[in-house]
Order: structure tokens, then sequence, then C-alpha cells
């Protein structure tokens, strides 16, 4: 959302003045990066620097704690603005569809970070991290956030801005296995090699690979004899380095799995997690070039009492908009949404990131994808092809927001909020503490107003 306002207040002119308003579902802005960036990856959320300038912007107005679609509709943006564009991500998980996916302790990796990271849709939820082992499906990047997490020392996760009752939890853990499990071979793996590289450099856990499983099979090996790319060369080279290590006095164990798939989660008489059954993969050659995975038939079982499938994410459908179930995303045409059943575009309507794209790249990635959202607005204002409000007077449009949500949260209201959530930080040597509920943060606002 930042970046298409970015993009769009570079295009004002005297000629041509822009104004965006963003409407943010939660009283805090940001997204993604504070509630998806891990709370030990300070440096990733220095991004939001940007935000806070183009924020600082003539012609940019924030209004948070206020819904799309139940706060106000589509249909009221429609009256009062020429275009409207959708920003909302990717907010649900795509399922292993296998049995046991519902026992007790087999989680949503997304909820998980959600929950840590103090969202406050999540922080009521509860994960049992009395026990010993733990499974996390998945090899992008998310999945070895939640490794890292669970992994890391009480002391090192103190120095960040994770939830308060987050904290509390992890300082009680009592895991001493994580497993992150890929279907694929390492040359596949979908994590970036800063990522992977930070899981050897642990202080309180060890990392390793089966050594069988660091090593490419023939396939791999042959896509990337000719096809050469460095990075990948990188990553193989630090997944097998993991192999040789040696396990030391740290209290956990860290172990990356390929090639395995979960067919089952298998749980005891209470109905929890207390194992997974998987199976052994080859790859081969598809119609289409890539490869593949397929079982061999091979089968082994994991002592787990925990599963965090990190699998895919998918977007939520939009009240008023249409939506793809099985791609989870708006459909679009380079960002202007479209009418599924005559692929005509929806005047005045778009989308950007991973509602428009799905799930992939990380948080730059969605730059170049909002400039060429920003590109198809601009020519349909030339064109003529944008919405005809009734209303389109800035003064109005607030007053539409004031009357569904007399509590709104401006820029400026933000900004109180997060002076104190830094100061309150800072009297624990911490970069902030962060309010984890709606009614916390009005109420932070109502003591610093």
């Amino acid at each position: 959302g930042f970046f298409l306002a970015e993009r769009l207040l570079s295009q004002s002119t005297a000629d041509w003045p822009v104004e965006v308003d963003m409407l943010e579902r939660l009283p805090v802005p940001y997204g993604l990066v504070r509630f998806g960036v891990a709370p030990d990856h300070e440096k990733i959320k220095a991004v939001t620097r940007s935000f806070d300038k183009v924020a600082s912007k003539p012609g940019f107005r924030y209004f948070g704690n206020v819904d799309v679609g139940s706060t106000v509709t589509l249909a009221d943006l429609s009256a009062h603005y020429h275009a409207v564009a959708f920003t909302t991500g990717a907010q649900s998980d795509r399922r292993m569809n296998i049995p046991g996916e519902d026992l007790s302790g087999s989680h949503a990796a997304t909820e998980f970070v959600a929950w840590y990271n103090g969202h406050p849709d999540f922080t009521h939820l509860e994960f049992d991290l009395s026990v010993e082992s733990v499974a996390v499906v998945g090899v992008g990047n998310v999945a070895v956030d939640v490794c890292r997490i669970l992994s890391r020392t009480p002391e090192e996760l103190e120095k960040t801005d994770i939830a308060d009752y987050a904290l509390d939890a992890l300082r009680e853990s009592r895991i001493k296995e994580v497993y992150m499990l890929g279907r694929r071979g390492p040359a596949q793996a979908a994590f970036t090699n800063p990522e992977v590289k930070e899981l050897g450099e642990l202080e309180g856990a060890d990392v390793t690979v089966p050594a069988e499983e660091a090593e490419l099979d023939e396939l791999s090996r042959k896509a990337l004899d000719e096809r050469p790319d460095r990075s990948i060369e990188k990553k193989i080279q630090i997944l097998q380095e993991f192999a040789r290590r040696e396990r030391t006095d740290k209290p956990k164990l860290l172990v990356l799995r390929f090639l395995v798939s979960p067919v089952e989660i298998i749980g005891d008489e209470q109905g929890r997690v207390s194992g997974m059954r998987l199976v052994r993969n080859e790859l081969y050659l598809s119609e289409k070039g890539t490869l593949r995975p397929r079982p061999t038939g091979v089968h082994e079982e994991l002592p787990v009492q925990m599963v965090f499938r990190s699998v895919g994410y998918r977007g939520v459908p939009l009240k008023g908009l249409p939506f793809h179930d099985r791609w989870g995303v708006v459909p679009n045409e380079k960002g202007r949404v479209v009418d599924p059943e005559t692929s005509a575009p929806l005047r005045g309507i778009y989308v950007s990131g991973w509602i428009k794209r799905g799930a992939t790249g990380i948080i730059g990635t969605n730059k170049p994808d909002a400039g060429e959202t920003v590109e198809c607005m601009v020519a349909d204002l030339s064109a003529g092809a944008i919405l005809e409000p009734e209303r389109p007077d800035p003064a109005q449009a607030e007053e539409l927001v004031r009357k569904g949500r007399p509590a709104y949260v401006d820029w400026e209201k933000w900004l109180l909020v997060c002076e104190a959530e830094e100061s309150r930080g800072a009297e624990a040597d911490r970069p902030r503490v962060k309010f984890t509920s709606v009614e916390e943060i009005l109420a932070a606002l109502q003591k610093v107003e």
C-alpha cells in the first residue's frame, strides 16, 4: 500500500494533483512489516522509514481502525474516489490436505507468526511449547522464521520487539528438536541464502542436514550444470557445511530435511499430535520441464508433538470484488481488477501486492509490482476509464470515515502510539514494546493525547 501511494504521489503535478487516502483495518500501519517480519530481523523493518516519508508528503492521509467492507463499503468509496486500490496481502494459509491436519497441536505457520508479532486478531491463540519435538512443513523464509524463533534462546528474543506474552511463553519452552521438512531437494528450497545461513549462527541450537539429503540428485545437478546459478550453488554449500557439523553441547537441535512429504499427522488418544508419517520422494522432470517430487513408497515416522504448516499462503475474498478461489487472488490484468466471466476490467478498481499476484517474493518485490499497477491507473485516467464519484471532495471522504468510525486513527495519532511503544521499549533496552490489541492501542492514545 505504501509503495503504491509513493508511486502515485510521485505523479502529482500542479495540473494533475494527486491525493491518496490509505484505509487500514487495524489502528496501526505497516501490515506485513509489523506483523510478518520476524522480531529478530530489526534491520528489515527499517523499510518503515521510507513509508514514514510517504506519509509526510502533501496529499497523503491515513485512516486507521477502518474496515473496508463493514465500516465503509466499496460502493461508499466509489462515491468519493476516482480510483480504489486494494493491497490486502495474503492473510490465510494453504492446507496440506492430509489426515490428522486438524489435531490439537497442528497449526498454520501464519497464525504462529501473527501471534508472536502481536497481531490483535491472534493474541488469544495458545501454542503448547511444553512439547519436545516440532515439525515445520515447508522450506520458505516463513518456515525458516518459525524454526529460528522456536530455536532462539530467551536472551536472544529479549532484545527484540516480540510480543510480551509470546516472550513469556517462549521463556518456558521445553522444545529440544525442530525439524524443517521440504518435499523437493536442497536446490529447489525457496528460502534465501542469508536466511538459511543465519540458522547456523544460533546461540542455543545446533543445525544439521542428513548427509544424503544435502547432496544433489542427478537431475538437479544436470539442471545446474546446464544453467549455472551462483545463488543455488552457494545455498548447496551452506547446507552441505551444515551436514558436516558435529553436535555440540547446545540444548536444541535444528534438523533440515529434504525430499520428504508428510502423508499423515498421527494423534494420541486425547486427539493431540504424537507423530508424523513421512514418505520419501524422488524428483522427476515434468512435461513443463520443471523438477517435481513424487513418492517412492518408502515411509518413516517422525516423533513430533507439534506441527506448523508453511506450504503457501492465499488471499481472502474481499466484499464486492471477484475472487479466484483456487489461486487465492483477485483476478486482474496487471493490477486492473477484471470480471472473471468476461475478462473486462472493472472501471477504477485495482489491486497490488500479494492479493494481486499471490504470495511470492520479498517485501521489496512489491515495489515494482505497485509501479505496474500505477502505470495502469495513470493510463486509465488519460483514457477516462476511471470512477466518476458523486462527491470527490476530501472533506466529504473524511466525513464518510468519521461517520462509520468516529475513533479512527490518523497519522498523527499513530505517531503518538509509536512514540509510546518505543518509550516502553527503551525502558527494557528493546526497539519497542508493542500494544497488542485494538483496545490497548486506543487506551494508550487517550493517555498521550
